[in-house]
């Protein structure tokens, strides 16, 4: 009984601006104890289920389940007819520029000239320029980011497209949440990926470092190269055509 006429004479006291300052104070509170005590995965698994929106996150909640299961994720499989290939991430100024560049620089030099070969950004500011570090580990690779501007997604890319990668699970999500029909053809790159790199998703280096960058090129390098070698492409004679924006040195 005690505690609440002192709750009571506590909230005739504080005004609502009190109220709500307080209510700010214990939420910065709670998040600084949070990052102090959860591991910084956990933490950026938190941000990422929060980008979605609410329509999205029970999909990319049961994704993320089956994808730790080893159950998420199917081989691409290029259909029998495929003449335009998309690659898709956050803002398209980091990984699928890359990939565009990579595939098309593969498909040139295994005189595979079949396809449309662009990117685009699920939340992207049109014209944007690449990030620097991008810009920077691209030319370590002999591509040349520099002219590159960013594209928005759009329903005439989507539809036009055969064949979808996706970069990670927040990309799929968001594709096949906001095109509920594209599902099959839908892919995440990094279930082409061999070797070391075992995990399904290609992380966004956007709030990592230039040296993550380069690890992130790295294995998109490996993945285009795989992918490339596929059997589907040696059968392939006609010419390939790709948006303007990225170049080989």
């Amino acid at each position: 009984m005690e505690n609440r006429v002192g709750t009571a004479k506590l909230d005739t006291l504080l005004t609502v601006g009190d109220k709500e300052s307080l209510r700010q104070r214990i939420k910065s509170q709670a998040v600084a104890t949070a990052k102090r005590v959860l591991p910084q995965s956990v933490i950026d698994e938190i941000q990422r289920y929060r980008t979605c929106s609410g329509s999205e996150r029970h999909l990319y909640l049961k994704l993320r389940i089956l994808n730790t299961l080893g159950l998420g994720i199917r081989k691409p499989r290029v259909p029998q007819v495929c003449h335009s290939i998309l690659f898709v991430c956050f803002g398209n100024i980091i990984r699928s520029p890359m990939c565009e560049a990579l595939l098309t620089r593969e498909l040139e030099n295994l005189q595979l000239n079949a396809f449309a070969v662009s990117s685009a950004g699920l939340n992207a500011v049109p014209g944007r320029a690449a990030h620097p570090w991008a810009v920077t580990a691209a030319r370590e690779l002999g591509i040349s980011l520099e002219q590159h501007r960013a594209r928005a997604l759009t329903d005439q890319m989507v539809n036009q497209a055969e064949v979808i990668f996706a970069m990670d699970l927040q990309n799929y999500v968001q594709l096949v949440s906001r095109w509920p029909k594209i599902g099959k053809k839908v892919f995440m790159l990094g279930a082409c990926a061999q070797g070391s790199h075992t995990a399904s998703e290609i992380a966004d280096p956007f709030y990592m470092s230039l040296e993550q960058t380069r690890a992130c090129y790295r294995i998109l390098n490996s993945c285009i190269q795989n992918f490339a070698r596929s059997p589907f492409f040696e059968e392939q004679p006609h010419t390939m055509t790709r948006s303007s924006g990225t170049n080989r040195q």
